[in-house]
């Protein structure tokens, strides 16, 4: 185990150098200081000269400060400008008693919150396991001046907060004093239910060290004062063994405690592998995509609903061609400042599920003028139907889900015939992407990151995987788990109630809304069918709330290409002052490790 101090400076805050340049001078006499018991007398801390404006440069970039830290420090500014003296020369004051003095200064000495000394704890390295629901964020990693929170400017105000990590300055958002590292970088609204995280965390573990210079220390006063009463030393207990899990702190309730209620830790991991990186050590993830059926309301007509149903096998077929090894850069978008030149990408499993037990009915879309043309199972199913696009893979490149799911609602609707995937996939023939949207993103959520064990028996790849990671989850403790006022199941369950209820009321009005009609059959107005450009006219689904107005629909292969991953590269370096591509990634050290295996959707 080892301590926070190499992590930690010397600080001196805005507040602290003006209290003391405003008070005045009473003494120029230096302190008496007691010798220590090794004979050495103990050395004042000496700060030099110009540390008050090297202070205030450092301060001075504000990029990557958290909005709390912003707020604090325009509060200290304000109350710097407040308490900032008067322009005339106030008269020394008078030299009171020590006695008086050191009573004003305990009645007038602040409250503040009391700091840790890190140098006194042990750390440990481990992995933690955490959920969020991403709508409210602007993605998982922190970003400087981002309009919205990030899940990592939230788990840096929870980690500083319950003081598990001891960075020089909690209002900078900087992780490189906790070996830090994450399994997947989610967009913005990007859910994650099962997203890994690897850091070094205070412990609870005594530090060795410290343990046998305070018994030394102890010991040697104790004998000290009884032999001098002529007794007997008596023997120095053993310190009991720490157990890892069941002596540690609770790290998933410290940190849940304070953390929003759409973030939640689940479980940690005491002992990674060595060498533990969340990111390149994580060897399968897997996406889920919700989506529903009728994906958004139908349009009615006499000859069936020609908007807003899809075709599942169509779907289903589609995505099985997904599977395999194959280059991506047609589903993906092209990041040039990676310079990434490796597209390919291996996907394990891709398929349509139909979730169970969470469809909401609403019996109007079963009305014989919402129906499809080719009508609805006579089964009793109730719509809407709840599915999931779930695949599972190694690695994936930026936005790579949410360009697949897109490419399978065209296939869904009919617009696109499902082979039109194999054709994509096919980069010899078609080595530009075509110009199409991506899926919405608020449906996707990171369901699972797996991570091998210490077996190092070889494994199918595409063989389904269990986490590898000796997970200690909330649920092992039930006073962690279940409802209470300090179990996370009770805090998710009213969070998950109150959006119940926005769900429930929406779809009584919804329903009552579709069957409210005038009971005299004169005021009922019949319109004709849409004819010419406005029959052509086709709603595009992209897993948002409702489709888009496409107008008359252009396909996939017939859309403007965009440049190739190649062309994109060579343009952007030249424009940063490279003479090639190959140039800019030998000059910044851009590796196969560092690009080509980023996983960024």
């Amino acid at each position: 185990m080892r301590p926070f101090s190499r992590c930690l400076g010397r600080q001196t805050s805005l507040e602290g150098i003006a209290s003391r340049a405003k008070t005045p001078k009473v003494s120029q006499s230096k302190p008496q200081l007691k010798k220590s018991s090794s004979g050495e007398s103990p050395k004042l801390p000496v700060q030099p000269q110009g540390t008050k404006h090297l202070a205030m440069s450092a301060e001075s970039n504000y990029q990557s400060w958290t909005k709390n830290g912003l707020i604090q420090k325009v509060k200290e500014l304000e109350a710097e400008l407040r308490n900032r003296p008067a322009p005339e020369p106030k008269p020394v004051p008078e030299i009171q008693p020590e006695n008086e003095e050191g009573d004003e200064a305990k009645k007038t000495k602040p409250k503040g919150k009391r700091k840790m000394d890190p140098s006194k704890y042990s750390t440990r390295f481990i992995a933690l396991k955490l959920a969020y629901l991403g709508k409210n964020y602007g993605g998982f990693e922190f970003q400087a001046m981002a309009n919205a929170p990030s899940i990592e400017e939230e788990l840096w105000n929870a980690l500083t907060k319950a003081c598990l990590i001891f960075p020089e300055d909690e209002r900078i958002v900087d992780f490189d004093c906790c070996e830090y590292s994450k399994c997947g970088r989610t967009d913005k609204g990007v859910s994650a239910f099962g997203q890994v995280i690897g850091l070094r965390v205070r412990s609870n573990r005594p530090l060795p060290k410290e343990q046998r210079r305070l018994s030394e220390a102890g010991e040697a006063m104790v004998v000290d004062e009884k032999l001098g009463e002529n007794a007997e030393e008596e023997p120095v207990e053993d310190t009991p063994p720490f157990d890892d899990i069941k002596d540690e702190l609770q790290y998933p309730r410290l940190l849940n405690r304070v953390l929003p209620p759409d973030i939640r830790i689940l479980a940690w991991c005491p002992s990674p592998p060595p060498d533990f990186s969340a990111r390149f050590s994580c060897r399968e993830r897997q996406y889920r995509y919700f989506f529903t059926q009728p994906a958004f309301t139908p349009e009615p007509s006499a000859r069936g609903a020609r908007n807003g149903w899809l075709d599942i096998e169509a779907m289903r077929e589609a995505a099985k061609r997904y599977e395999g090894e194959h280059d991506f850069r047609n589903f993906c978008k092209i990041d040039p400042g990676k310079q990434i030149t490796n597209f390919v990408r291996t996907i394990y499993e891709a398929e349509i599920e139909e979730v169970k037990d969470v469809s909401s009915a609403l019996p109007y879309v079963s009305g014989s003028t919402y129906v499809p043309a080719g009508g609805l199972p006579s089964d009793g199913t109730v719509y809407p139907k709840v599915y999931s696009f779930n695949v599972r893979g190694s690695a994936f490149l930026w936005h790579q889900i949410r360009h697949m799911v897109a490419v399978l609602f065209l296939a869904g609707q009919k617009l696109e015939a499902p082979d039109v995937v194999t054709t994509l996939l096919d980069v010899k023939a078609n080595p530009c992407k075509p110009n199409y949207v991506m899926a919405d993103e608020v449906p996707l959520v990171l369901w699972d990151c797996i991570f091998p064990g210490t077996d190092s028996t070889p494994v199918d790849p595409a063989a389904k995987k269990t986490d590898g990671l000796d997970w200690v989850y909330l649920a092992d403790d039930p006073a962690l788990s279940k409802p209470g006022p300090f179990g996370v199941m009770d805090g998710m369950w009213a969070y998950w109630r109150e959006r119940k209820l926005d769900e429930l009321l929406s779809n009584q009005l919804l329903q009552m809304v579709s069957t409210q009609r005038s009971k005299d059959p004169s005021r009922h107005v019949t319109r004709p069918e849409p004819s010419g450009k406005q029959a052509n006219s086709v709603v595009v689904y992209e897993g948002g709330n409702g489709g888009r107005m496409g107008g008359r629909y252009v396909p996939l292969l017939q859309k403007v290409k965009l440049q190739s991953p190649e062309e994109q590269n060579e343009r952007y370096a030249i424009r940063k002052g490279y003479t090639s591509s190959e140039d800019m990634r030998n000059q910044k050290g851009i590796g196969k490790r560092k690009a080509d295996e980023a996983m960024d959707e």
